[in-house]
């Protein structure tokens, strides 16, 4: 049944895009422009390309962490997000994130089918000093890392036919819908002022409650306590993440501006600074400053300053990435690991680290640093962009956990979604996918 469900689909895909140019609109929907800045269109061609190498870098830190018996099939699941998620963004994807807003809380996808008026000619109208094309191939790369940094949560122990089916559905119902309303110039926190400028909440966030949710329900794993396979995988893993985050960051800026080169000074102290506090809070407390810390702790950083990255100043986004590393340190003590597997802490990093994030924005903001921002931080004496984060913050915490949970229970529901013990035992490399290290 499988193999016929899979064959359909392909043939369908084929056809559509066969057909797509005879039945689909050709005419463009964002604004004609006459001229693109040379410059721009460089640099948003290299963040796309950093932007991307943070997927591999990811499979990398979460595959060093696991058991020897399961490093392929967590790295796997990375670079199968680059695969599905880059041919789903094409066909709907794009569109439902950033075509016509349907009430400000999604896309019309129909004038996007296939990438159709997405071409070199136009731009979109928040980025009109490159083309359309560009600025749409670098929102893919964000689309594709969300449901990778999930898999961290529910490693050995998923079924990788439903994880795929799993990160379907996520794409197209959770995040989706968060990039549409934070994105889009008419998107329902867009509008409300609510700042995010590289995915503090569309990716950070949601993907850390998506991971809770599916570790809630898929429950434990047999065996918790597992030596990591490769310390040295997450070192490298670590170093393609902040090297890519910069891409993530500062491509975010949409042009070679003064805004990404403060989006690059912000990411690199943030990161620097929260592996610092994660290791010296490790010594304070009696343990070794280990390697794992040490990333964790960057990881942590760069994933708080995410959302702030083109807001706050280059000492604002040092206090966010020690604060971040504080908070995120403290909650994998306290994580209740014996009731809640969460395998590699993705709540406990990245939805913590995105919610501590968001949060801090709404305190440091600043005109001084982003003209664009029209209210200012609590530092700064103003309360309104500071409420209108809680209300962000809380909003996407309840969509996105409940969402991913029903999705969850809907995969599980068409394809079991959990290995048995015996696979389990056995390994994911090997009852997965036939291989092994």
């Amino acid at each position: 049944m499988r193999k016929i469900i899979l064959s359909v689909i392909l043939v369908t895909i084929l056809i559509a895009t066969f057909f797509s140019n005879l039945f689909l609109s050709d005419n463009p929907t964002p604004t004609e422009i006459l001229k693109f800045d040379t410059g721009d269109i460089a640099w948003m061609i290299v963040a796309t390309a950093l932007v991307l190498i943070m997927t591999p870098g990811l499979g990398f830190f979460y595959g060093g962490m696991v058991g020897k018996k399961n490093v392929i099939s967590t790295m796997l699941q990375s670079f199968m997000a680059m695969v599905i998620v880059t041919v789903l963004w094409i066909i709907i994807g794009y569109g439902l994130c950033f075509g016509p807003s349907i009430g400000g809380f999604i896309g019309n996808p129909f004038p996007n089918l296939f990438f159709q008026g997405i071409g070199t000619k136009t731009a979109w109208s928040l980025a009109p000093t490159i083309p359309v094309l560009l600025f749409a191939l670098f929102q893919a790369k964000f689309a594709i890392i969300t449901p990778a940094l999930i898999t961290g949560a529910f490693a050995e122990r998923v079924r990788f036919w439903a994880y795929l089916l799993f990160m379907v559905f996520f794409i197209l119902l959770v995040y989706a819908p968060l990039a549409h309303m934070t994105w889009h110039p008419e998107g329902f926190f867009f509008k409300m002022g609510v700042l995010d400028f590289a995915g503090g909440t569309v990716v950070h966030m949601s993907a850390g409650w998506a991971a809770l949710a599916g570790a809630m329900f898929l429950g434990k794993r047999k065996e918790q306590k597992v030596n990591p396979a490769r310390i040295t995988y997450v070192l490298l893993g670590t170093g393609l993440l902040w090297f890519g985050w910069f891409g993530f960051n500062a491509g975010s800026a949409m042009g070679a501006n003064g805004l990404a080169i403060q989006a690059l000074g912000t990411t690199t102290v943030a990161a620097a600074a929260a592996a610092m506090a994660w290791v010296f809070l490790d010594k304070i407390l009696g343990h070794k400053l280990s390697a794992m810390g040490a990333c964790i702790g960057a990881v942590v950083g760069l994933v708080a300053i995410t959302p702030a990255a083109g807001y706050v100043s280059i000492p604002h986004a040092m206090f966010i990435g020690i604060a971040s590393s504080i908070v995120s340190n403290l909650m994998v003590s306290k994580f209740p690991k014996g009731k809640i597997d969460d395998a590699l802490d993705v709540f406990s990093c990245h939805g913590v680290g995105g919610m501590t994030g968001t949060v801090l924005t709404g305190v440091f903001a600043s005109k001084a640093i982003n003209p664009a921002v029209t209210d200012q931080g609590l530092i700064f004496g103003e309360t309104t962009l500071f409420i209108h984060q809680m209300i962000a913050l809380v909003t996407v915490s309840v969509f996105a956990f409940t969402m991913s949970y029903f999705l969850f229970y809907v995969v599980n529901k068409i394809t079991p979604l959990r290995v048995s013990e015996e696979k389990e035992e056995l390994g994911l490399d090997i009852s997965q996918h036939g291989e092994y290290l």
